[in-house]
């Protein structure tokens, strides 16, 4: 198989390939809203939002030569005077795989605020009821949405029954025994947009996206709102990187699966433009756990650039060593050296969702 990485995108699903040619893959013209790529297997999911005809998720079993569509995550209803109300689904923001030695079994994380579970393939899917309640009696709350969501699952390589899960706004969440009991996670997390008595509120908090080291599983790394933070005790705790320059905003992160100490960030101007410090396009890299950080642009636009990216549009391969990087405005960058160095590959693909690099050959 010839493919390097996927991309999703506003107008549907490409692939880049190993001699970094863009390709259509499927679903063209359509919003693609998360992807998921088995490592190893020529396994694939897709997530459609198509708006006033809902959210659909298609599965592909050969690389994306075939799809077929399957089911998708669902509210229970409620009776209220003989009418069926209920949350209804919004959007599917994370997809991943919940048993690396049984591929049929899923993790999605979902809008508004919901994990769901399936151990066929996507043909049928349960909420987890005990973090739904979570939701359902906290004060979790819309952040980027109207309503809450889930839009990072961190499955453990040493136990895949220990997951953690991160929400836009309520925070961070533990499981040890595979979703039955839950406990929060966001200890040390800072909201400056409430009011003082509520900055550390576990409840409330805004990760915009959460990574694990996949060599030393103890240790995060998330992209917040209010800054740049890590946990080096499983999310026990987490501490803010102070001094970040020119920006401790943004939605991207990717940490290197080797060394936790080094992580990527895309920083930019908050809360309301979210456009790139001074229109500068720069890339935030620090090597020794937050302690410093350097600005990667060689290869990048220095100027009167306005690229805003997305939680999942930033991505690391395997070997750490590759890093792709796609934006709202379609521009895709590739590089090969950990970010020392930036190729565009294309300037004119449409509003990018996600990249995710493929490790199969």
């Amino acid at each position: 198989m010839n493919t390097l990485a996927l991309i999703a995108t506003r107008k549907g699903l490409f692939k880049l390939t190993h001699e970094k040619q863009i390709e259509e893959v499927a679903f063209i013209g359509d919003p693609v809203s998360m992807i998921l790529a088995h490592p190893d297997k020529p396994l694939w999911y897709a997530a459609l939002d198509l708006g006033h005809f809902g959210v659909k998720l298609h599965r592909s079993e050969d690389s994306g030569a075939t799809w077929t569509e399957v089911s998708t995550p669902s509210y229970p209803q409620v009776n209220r005077d003989e009418k069926q109300e209920g949350d209804s689904l919004k959007l599917i923001w994370s997809l991943e795989f919940a048993d690396p030695n049984d591929l049929m079994k899923l993790w999605a994380g979902t809008v508004p605020g919901g994990l769901f579970y399936s151990d066929d393939s996507g043909q049928s899917w349960t909420l987890n009821k005990t973090l739904w309640q979570q939701k359902q009696t906290s004060e979790w709350f819309g952040g980027g949405f109207d309503e809450p969501g889930i839009h990072s699952i961190c499955v453990d390589p040493r136990n895949h029954h220990e997951v953690k899960v991160a929400i836009s706004c309520g925070g961070v969440w533990v499981t040890e025994d595979f979703g039955a009991n839950w406990r929060a996670g966001a200890q040390g997390m800072r909201a400056e947009y409430m009011p003082p008595d509520k900055t550390f509120d576990i409840n409330i908090q805004d990760p915009h996206r959460m990574v694990q080291c996949a060599h030393d599983p103890d240790k995060f790394w998330t992209q917040h709102h209010n800054g740049i933070f890590y946990s080096d005790d499983n999310c026990q705790s987490w501490h803010e990187c102070k001094n970040v320059s020119p920006s401790g905003f943004g939605f991207a992160v990717a940490v290197h699966p080797n060394n936790a100490n080094k992580a990527w960030f895309v920083p930019g101007v908050k809360d309301e433009s979210r456009i790139p410090v001074n229109a500068k396009f720069i890339v935030n890299y620090t090597e020794d756990r937050g302690k410093t950080f350097s600005a990667l642009d060689n290869g990048l636009p220095t100027e009167k650039c306005y690229d805003l990216v997305f939680r999942h549009g930033l991505d690391i391969d395997h070997n750490g060593e590759k890093l792709l990087l796609g934006s709202t405005t379609g521009n895709l960058w590739l590089s090969e050296d950990q970010g020392q160095n930036w190729q565009c590959i294309s300037n004119h693909l449409p509003p990018i969702y996600a990249v995710r690099f493929l490790r199969c050959s």
